[in-house]
């Protein structure tokens, strides 16, 4: 039986798969920052060997996207050096690792959904660790290792876009939300599933790179909409530009992922990001 390491236990990505390990015949350990320093290469390799760890799926990750623009050494240091550790272990042990990266690395500007094989340009230091941490593993190449880029992840667990507007909704009469940012939101939920259906099938010579967010496409002004629909709330939301809410760090415009690959190559279907919000709102309690 496979031995699985998840790193980032206590985020969205790592509870979800928290959740779900009862259902799947697999070891699970979880492990967060306070159990396992991931950018210590010397700490990753004793508890990898101790507890014979045959696949990682890195979760860990620095998330906070404006703190990182005055945080850069604290966000590489997880990003990317943290990832070097992980990608190195893994190719000595014939380990398979999994990691999640980001739409960030991609710099906004195109007029259809991105391609793995797309021109990599982040614009955030968030943006440029984590591409530096994906450089990282390429480079070392571990066998039978992908990374997957996600975009707008959202979960019933940690703090999130939908919680964070389910709590606004509430406490306010109205809401101004941003328009012009187009991409599609992941339930971790099911980026989770996902990740456990196809382990068995991953077999490749080289790092492989899949995007995966559920289908759809709409702003986060169309978001917050729907999340106050289905929970009955009675805010109104109106739509802004990115200038009228500036931020430390640049979002990409456009985050639309093209999923054809890993739904060809593992053959599995996404959920519409309209179900799983659906089935999110259920798990919270606020479907109303």
């Amino acid at each position: 039986m496979s031995n699985i390491l998840v790193t980032g236990a206590n985020g969205q990505l790592g509870s979800e798969f928290n959740e779900l390990s009862c259902s799947y015949k697999y070891n699970f350990f979880f492990t967060s920052k306070s159990d396992l320093d991931i950018s210590s290469a010397q700490d990753v390799k004793k508890y990898i060997t101790t507890n014979k760890i045959t696949t990682i799926i890195n979760c860990a990750a620095y998330t906070a996207v404006d703190k990182a623009e005055s945080e850069e050494i604290e966000a590489d240091k997880i990003n990317h050096l943290a990832l070097k550790n992980l990608a190195e272990i893994s190719k000595e042990k014939n380990i398979k690792l999994i990691h999640i990266s980001t739409d960030y690395v991609f710099d906004g500007k195109n007029y259809k959904p991105y391609l793995e094989s797309d021109l990599v340009n982040p614009n955030s230091v968030y943006g440029k660790t984590k591409l530096a941490g994906e450089m990282a593993m390429k480079e070392l190449n571990p066998h039978n290792s992908i990374i997957i880029r996600t975009s707008w992840v959202y979960s019933s667990f940690g703090t999130n876009f939908v919680k964070s507007m389910l709590a606004l909704g509430r406490d306010r009469d109205h809401l101004g939300v941003i328009y012009d940012q187009v991409g599609t939101p992941t339930y971790a939920r099911d980026l989770a599933k996902t990740i456990l259906n196809i382990l068995p099938k991953i077999k490749s010579e080289k790092v492989a790179i899949y995007n995966y967010s559920n289908e759809g496409v709409l702003s986060w002004f169309d978001f917050s909409k729907e999340i106050m629909r289905m929970a009955k709330i009675e805010c109104k939301i109106n739509p802004i530009e990115t200038f009228e809410y500036p931020t430390p760090a640049s979002r990409p415009y456009y985050s639309l992922l093209n999923k054809s690959k890993i739904k060809k190559e593992f053959n599995i279907e996404i959920p519409y990001w309209k179900d799983s919000l659906d089935e999110c709102l259920r798990v919270l309690g606020e479907r109303k």
